[in-house]
């Protein structure tokens, strides 16, 4: 009798996209380096010598700000200007926020701060009659809708099992690259403790009247004290369309609301076989509870007080945003809470297993709320097929432009085939980042945050940095609400990307 060990499967290949240029330089040097070149022979062909030699100067200097790099692949150039955009904020006070019948904001209410401020909230219903909510961003016409699952969970769990979650999780993504209009999408995991009032409302509602005291007793004590240093996981996956049609006329919030409608049941059941769980559409007040308590987490309890008694809280999309918010270089305060955002700058290197963010997603006791929002840019195959090529292009020229090829250059161009001969063989192709938040109700917890965040990132091989000078912006990123920061840049992507 002869017994196989279950193979154990592992996941990599994550490639950064990467511009063509000469060495360490992208596209935009290289463009800089010959336009520098012409412009200087001119100069010197004119005898303007001062001239000549103010320029090369100059260019040199913008030349060196591209070439060098620090850690997380961010050329100097790209932190002097976040530096230069940061203070302007705060000499305009962009980095303050005040809001209700003192801030000042004129009609008076909690409306929500930065890149959401212009956003509005819809409910219609789907083609099953379910309740689901749209947020309109109406500055870019991107409209999202918010999924709420309840994921299984990996414990006592078979490994084929969760092999064949991240088979069909894979399938879906690889999917939402055909579906029309769709922008972006986003997975968000938020962990915080547990108030009990469930749980009480649960028990408490069950207890026999004829039963003994003693198990009245033991029943209602229960309900009291099981809750205490438990926590409450919640994850949500978040859409994100265009509002245009394929002649490029923006459509209206309900000719969009009927087209998604019809999406929503198929979107959801491929869901069910990820291992999300039950995945139905969020409603409206769903999502005004989500975006409440994030920027006041001292509303969870009295929120779910008014649940445990079987009251339906009354929110308005206009007064759930915070009272007061200030940003700082890297934290933000707001209302009774202080939060630090991070983002993910290196993917995990290597082969990693299913398990890989397994520590990171889960609750922590020096973290009163953390939240975890994967970004996701689908491409669709036209676009997916440019992709890997230019980068196996880009790969194979580092390659053979050198005399002696480094291991990692040789390394990254069989990585580039691989990724080339994937995609031909019919696999998506998905651009993603990492927003990770972390929350306390008191400022002298902060470094115990950020040790604790960056501890778990490490145990997930993740290379992460606080997002400095734009900690509210990102914070608003990681809510379940579908903002797109590349459709809210000043500086366009493709120049970003050139660099």
């Amino acid at each position: 009798m002869t017994t196989t060990e279950p193979e154990i499967r592992t996941y990599g290949n994550f490639r950064r996209p990467e511009s063509p240029g000469l060495g360490s330089l992208g596209t935009l040097g290289t463009a800089l380096v010959f336009g520098g070149l012409i412009v200087l022979i001119i100069l010197m062909a004119a005898h303007q010598l001062i001239a000549s030699a103010a320029w090369a100067v100059g260019v040199c200097v913008v030349l060196v700000l591209l070439m060098v790099r620090d850690l997380h692949h961010r050329t100097g150039l790209e932190r002097f200007g976040a530096r230069m955009a940061w203070r302007r904020s705060r000499k305009l006070g962009q980095h303050l926020y005040r809001s209700g019948p003192l801030g000042r904001t004129e009609w008076g209410t909690c409306q929500l701060p930065g890149l959401l401020a212009a956003s509005k909230l819809h409910e219609f219903t789907d083609s099953y009659g379910r309740p689901f909510a749209i947020v309109e961003m109406p500055q870019v016409g991107h409209y999202s809708v918010v999924i709420s699952t309840e994921p299984d969970g990996s414990q006592l769990v078979d490994q084929e099992q969760v092999d064949s979650w991240v088979a069909h999780w894979g399938n879906w993504l690889s999917g939402l690259g055909q579906e029309l209009g769709l922008v972006g999408a986003a997975v968000t995991v938020e962990a915080a403790p547990d108030s009990g009032a469930r749980l009480r409302r649960e028990v408490l509602g069950r207890i026999d009247p004829d039963a003994s005291d003693l198990a009245k007793r033991v029943l209602r004590r229960v309900a009291m004290e099981y809750p205490t240093g438990s926590a409450q996981v919640r994850a949500w996956v978040t859409l994100t369309f265009n509002g245009r049609t394929y002649a490029g006329r923006r459509r209206t919030v309900d000719e969009v609301a009927r087209d998604l409608g019809s999406r929503m049941p198929a979107l959801t059941q491929q869901l069910g076989n990820t291992g999300a769980g039950a995945a139905r559409p969020a409603s409206a007040l769903a999502v005004c509870e989500a975006v409440r308590v994030a920027y006041d987490p001292a509303a969870a309890a009295l929120i779910d007080e008014v649940h445990a008694r079987g009251e339906t809280p009354s929110l308005d999309w206009s007064d759930v945003g915070p009272a007061a918010v200030e940003s700082t270089w890297d934290a933000m305060r707001h209302d009774s809470a202080w939060s630090r955002t991070w983002m993910m700058t290196s993917a995990p290197r290597g082969e990693v297993y299913s398990s890989v963010l397994a520590k990171l997603i889960s609750a922590h006791p020096d973290l009163d709320r953390k939240r975890v929002t994967l970004l996701y840019r689908p491409l669709d195959a036209a676009r997916a097929a440019r992709a890997v090529e230019q980068d196996k292009r880009t790969a194979d020229l580092r390659v053979n432009s050198a005399r002696r090829p480094s291991d990692r250059n040789l390394t990254s161009a069989r990585s580039a085939r691989s990724a080339a001969a994937e995609e031909a063989r019919g696999a998506g192709l998905v651009d993603f980042g990492m927003l990770i938040t972390a929350t306390v109700t008191e400022e002298e917890r902060l470094p115990e945050a950020r040790a604790a965040v960056e501890s778990l990132a490490a145990t997930a091989r993740l290379v992460i940095r606080p997002v400095y000078g734009s900690q509210d912006a990102a914070f608003a990123a990681a809510l379940p609400l579908g903002a797109v920061l590349s459709s809210h840049l000043r500086v366009p992507e493709s120049l970003r990307r050139a660099m």
